[in-house]
C-alpha cells in the first residue's frame, strides 16, 4: 500500500509537470517589433481606468505617451472614478504637458454598476470617434515603448477582434510573492487553454489588465455596458466577442508590460477574495477546487515523512516506497523553485509552496463566505 501509494503521488507529479510545459506551449510571448507595420497606422484610444491609483498613475501614464506608435494616431483617455487620493491631480497635471491626453472625472455610478465596467465605459464613449481600437490597460501596468506598436502589429496581422496580454508580475511583498505564483500556477493547471483558445470553443480566457479591442466588434456587443454588473469584466467582455463571432487571443506579454496588482497582505486579501469564485468557475467548482489543492500540498510534505518513519523503523516497504515519494515531491517543489527564478523573486519561496496553497484555499473559503453573505467589498465600494 505504502509503495502504491508513492507511485501515485510521484505520477501524478509528472503529470502536472508535462501539463504546465503544454500549457507554456500554448502561451506564447508577444515578441517587441519596432514601429507600427501598418501604413497608415490605425487609430487607437488607451483608456486607463483609475480609482485611488495615485501610486501608480504616474508610472503608467509616463511610458503611454513615450510608446513608438505614431502619436498623430493614439489618444489616451484617463478615467478617474471617485478617486479619495490625488488620482486626478496627477493625471491633469501630466495632461498639461501631453496633448493627446484627456482626463475625466467618471458620473456617479448607476444602479447595479460595478466601478471597473462603468469607467471602462465612460472611457470608450469618450474615446476619439475615428478610433478603430479601444484599448483597455490598468493604471498598475507599465508598459514597455514598443506596447502597442507590438500588439497592433499582431492584431492586424492575426485579423483578431480581441488581443489580451498578461502581464509579468513584479512581486514585492512576502503576501504577494507567496501567494501569487501558486495562484497562477493553479489557474495553469486547470485551464486547458487548448480548448479556451481554439477559435470555435465556447470557453475564453483574458486578462483585464490588458484588452486591445476593434471597435466594431466592442459596439457590436455592447461593450462595457454588456457586462456592468459582472465583476469578472474582462473575461464577461470576451465571451460576448467570441460568441459573436470574433477572434480572441491571449498572449504572454512579459516582455512588453508589468504589473504589480497588490501592496501586502491587506490589498491581496481583498483583491483576490472578491472574485476568485468567479476565478474558479464559480460556487460548486470552487469547493470542489480547495480540497484537490490541500490534498497535493499536505502530500509533498507527509507523504515522504511518513515513508522514511516507516524506513527508520526497518519496513523494507517504507524505505522502497520512499524513493518515489521522495523524487514526486522534490519534483513538485522544483517546479515552484523553477517559477520563483521566472518572477524573479528568492529561490527559498518555492519551498513554501504548501503554505501558498494554503493559504489561496483560505482566500477561496473567503471568497465563497462573501458570495453567499451576498456582497463583495472592493475600493471603498459594496457590490450585490
Amino acid at each position: 500500500m505504502e509503495l502504491a501509494l508513492s507511485l501515485t503521488w510521484m505520477a501524478f507529479v509528472s503529470w502536472l509537470i508535462l501539463r504546465a510545459y503544454s500549457q507554456r506551449l500554448l502561451f506564447p510571448v508577444l515578441e517587441p517589433v519596432p514601429s507600427a507595420i501598418r501604413d497608415p497606422a490605425a487609430s487607437v484610444s488607451v483608456i486607463v481606468p483609475a480609482r485611488n491609483e495615485a501610486a501608480n498613475l504616474e508610472r503608467c501614464l509616463k511610458p503611454l505617451l513615450d510608446q513608438t506608435y505614431p502619436p498623430d494616431r493614439l489618444k489616451i483617455v484617463v478615467v478617474d472614478d471617485h478617486s479619495a487620493d490625488n488620482t486626478f491631480a496627477i493625471a491633469s497635471s501630466i495632461a498639461q504637458q501631453a496633448p493627446n491626453l484627456t482626463v475625466v472625472r467618471s458620473p456617479p455610478l448607476p444602479p447595479h454598476w460595478v466601478g471597473k465596467p462603468h469607467a471602462c465605459w465612460i472611457g470608450a464613449k469618450t474615446a476619439s470617434a475615428d478610433a478603430e481600437w479601444i484599448c483597455f490597460i490598468d493604471a498598475d501596468v507599465t508598459a514597455e515603448s514598443a506596447l502597442l506598436s507590438s500588439a497592433m502589429a499582431l492584431a492586424d496581422s492575426q485579423q483578431l477582434d480581441l488581443l489580451s496580454l498578461a502581464p509579468r508580475q513584479r512581486l514585492v511583498s512576502f503576501a504577494e510573492r507567496l501567494v501569487i505564483p501558486c495562484g497562477l500556477y493553479l489557474m495553469a493547471f486547470c485551464q486547458d487553454l487548448t480548448t479556451v483558445q481554439a477559435p470555435d470553443s465556447d470557453k475564453v480566457t483574458a486578462s483585464g489588465q490588458f484588452m486591445l479591442v476593434r471597435r466594431a466588434a466592442y459596439e457590436e456587443v455592447g461593450g462595457h455596458a454588456a457586462v456592468h454588473d459582472a465583476i469578472c469584466e474582462d473575461v464577461g467582455l470576451a465571451l460576448r466577442i467570441k460568441r459573436s463571432g470574433g477572434r480572441v487571443l491571449l498572449l504572454n506579454g512579459k516582455l512588453l508590460l508589468s504589473a504589480r496588482m497588490y501592496s501586502g497582505w491587506r490589498s491581496l486579501w481583498g483583491g483576490l477574495s472578491k472574485n476568485l469564485v468567479e476565478m474558479l468557475g464559480g460556487p460548486t467548482a470552487t469547493l470542489v477546487t480547495i480540497p484537490l489543492v490541500l490534498l497535493p500540498a499536505l502530500t509533498a510534505l507527509l507523504l515522504p515523512a511518513v515513508d522514511g518513519i516507516s524506513c527508520a523503523r526497518g519496513s523494507s516497504a517504507g524505505c522502497l516506497a520512499l524513493i518515489p515519494a521522495g523524487l514526486g515531491s522534490a519534483a513538485a517543489i522544483s517546479l515552484h523553485i523553477a517559477g520563483a527564478t521566472y518572477f524573479r523573486i528568492p529561490f527559498w519561496y518555492g519551498l513554501l509552496c504548501p503554505l501558498g496553497y494554503a493559504t489561496g484555499a483560505c482566500l477561496a473559503i473567503d471568497s465563497l463566505r462573501r458570495r453567499w453573505r451576498g456582497k463583495i467589498a472592493w475600493k471603498g465600494r459594496t457590490y450585490p
